[in-house]
């Protein structure tokens, strides 16, 4: 009795194991699942999937984990004539009658099990009648003889039990064969399908990336809306300091530079990548020649600009070389908190990087503590032309620039918001009530990067970031024809 029940046990266990194998491991084989970037990278390509006959490919594309685009082709473009998409509805059908098999399979294995389990109450009756009788022969009669010959009947079709699952049990090992031969095809169906998949997203990434470079050809200048909510990136260093990347467009430089402080500091740390500077790994440790001046420090095209201690001369610095390639003094410009961000810390000279240059933040006594903005010569930092954009310097929170619009937050404590800003191309300016969350209450290092396209914050020891919304204006074939104003 024990025997049929084990067979069967085992039959119904295997069964629920290949469904689950089918349910799980299907899907992988044959690629339809989605393959993430690895984290702290700039992957171009980080999830490609095909969701069914209906919708087509899908491409997302990624740059320092932004969305980028999505595309749509159309089915027949992609799919029509593949021998991929052939073979797979033939591995599909495979599928599904070992799916009908297994069915069939489950429906007998189910009925023969409450054959099994009806069959257990005669067979307790039977054991009993057979241990009297064998206890006590004297107590035979022919009705108990007749009784006992009945019992024994009744257990017949047990035989014919016993074969079917005998039966069973071969044909569930022959589609234990079958799965093993399906699980074989579709190994290498993943091969052709992952090779040709990749060569025809790699001649779509490179179409779509000459669209979109043609599209960006066309836009002007971002003109700022929104700021996102704060991310934290890092929580490290004192209460002041800088951290930054290359802000020059056409870099691929990933690098994350860190100066913690904002007085008589030589430390520059290195990191390979954001991804490192989160999780505090990968990291070279510089020392500068000269000591450096509060936070308003810039990494732009593979160098590192920032402000002498106790001067007002600007240090361009090479990340390559080790060595300084240029000094000069930002003439008048005021120095040793005289004319710094209300936070103070020796922020009187702040350098920056946007979509058209290098730029330096200052006052001076001839300006009467307004602040200033001035266009820098990267190689030579010469002041290249000034804007004095009225507002005092003191009572700005903190600075950035965008596209040559000028940005100026109303405090560097909580509640802040961008209040103030100055257009370059115009030499006017605006005020206005863009909300800010400061999260951590007191921000000392606040900047802009083109290439990433976001705010970088030293927010009281936490290195934070913000995605922006910008309001950009297309240029038409007129207005590229029509002369620009210095």
């Amino acid at each position: 009795m024990s025997v049929p029940l084990l067979k069967l046990g085992a039959v119904v266990s295997t069964m629920i194991m290949v469904s689950n194998w089918m349910s799980q491991k299907l899907p992988a084989l044959v690629g339809l699942h989605q393959h993430g970037a690895r984290p702290g990278t700039s992957e171009k390509l980080i999830s490609v999937w095909y969701p069914g006959e209906d919708e087509g490919w899908q491409v997302f594309g990624s740059v320092q984990d932004r969305c980028v685009c999505s595309i749509m082709s159309p089915t027949h473009s992609v799919c029509g004539g593949d021998p991929r998409h052939d073979r797979l509805q033939r591995l599909t059908n495979h599928v599904l009658n070992i799916s009908q098999d297994m069915e069939l399979l489950n429906q007998r294995t189910a009925q023969d099990l409450q054959h099994l389990r009806d069959s257990e109450t005669l067979l307790d009756t039977l054991e009993t009648r057979l241990k009297t009788a064998h206890d006590d022969p004297l107590s035979l009669t022919s009705k108990s003889l007749q009784d006992l010959r009945w019992s024994v009947s009744q257990c017949r079709p047990l035989r014919a039990l016993t074969g079917r699952v005998r039966a069973d049990s071969g044909q569930l090992e022959s589609l234990k064969e079958e799965l093993e031969r399906l699980k074989d095809s579709l190994s290498v169906l993943q091969e052709l399908f992952t090779l040709r998949h990749y060569q025809r997203l790699q001649e779509r990434s490179s179409v779509l990336q000459q669209h979109l470079h043609t599209c960006s050809s066309q836009l002007g200048c971002g003109r700022l809306t929104g700021i996102s909510a704060p991310l934290t990136i890092r929580s490290s260093g004192s209460r002041f300091g800088s951290w930054m990347m290359d802000t020059m467009i056409d870099s691929s430089d990933n690098r994350v530079w860190v100066m913690d402080g904002y007085l008589k500091g030589r430390r520059l740390v290195e990191y390979q990548s954001l991804y490192d500077f989160a999780n505090r790994q990968n990291f070279i440790i510089h020392h500068l020649p000269h000591p450096w001046a509060g936070t308003g420090h810039v990494v732009y095209n593979g160098s590192l600009y920032y402000t002498k201690h106790h001067s007002n001369v600007l240090i361009r610095y090479s990340l390559a070389s080790g060595v300084v390639q240029h000094q000069q003094p930002l003439h008048q410009a005021g120095f040793n908190n005289t004319f710094p961000y209300s936070w103070g810390g020796s922020s009187d000279i702040d350098l920056m990087a946007d979509e058209l240059g290098l730029w330096a933040v200052y006052s001076s006594t001839p300006h009467a503590g307004t602040l200033v903005l001035s266009r820098l010569d990267p190689h030579t930092l010469e002041v290249q032309r000034s804007w004095d954009t009225g507002f005092p310097k003191r009572s700005a929170g903190e600075a950035f620039l965008i596209c040559g619009t000028l940005y100026v937050t109303d405090s560097h404590l909580a509640g802040a918001k961008v209040h103030f800003s100055f257009h370059t191309d115009t030499a006017s300016y605006e005020y206005t009530d863009i909300p800010f969350h400061n999260l951590y209450s007191h921000i000392s290092m606040l900047d802009y990067n083109p290439r990433t396209r976001a705010l970088y914050t030293w927010n009281n020891g936490h290195q934070v970031l913000y995605e922006l919304t910008l309001m950009h204006f297309i240029r038409t074939a007129r207005d590229s024809d029509e002369p620009h104003a210095d």
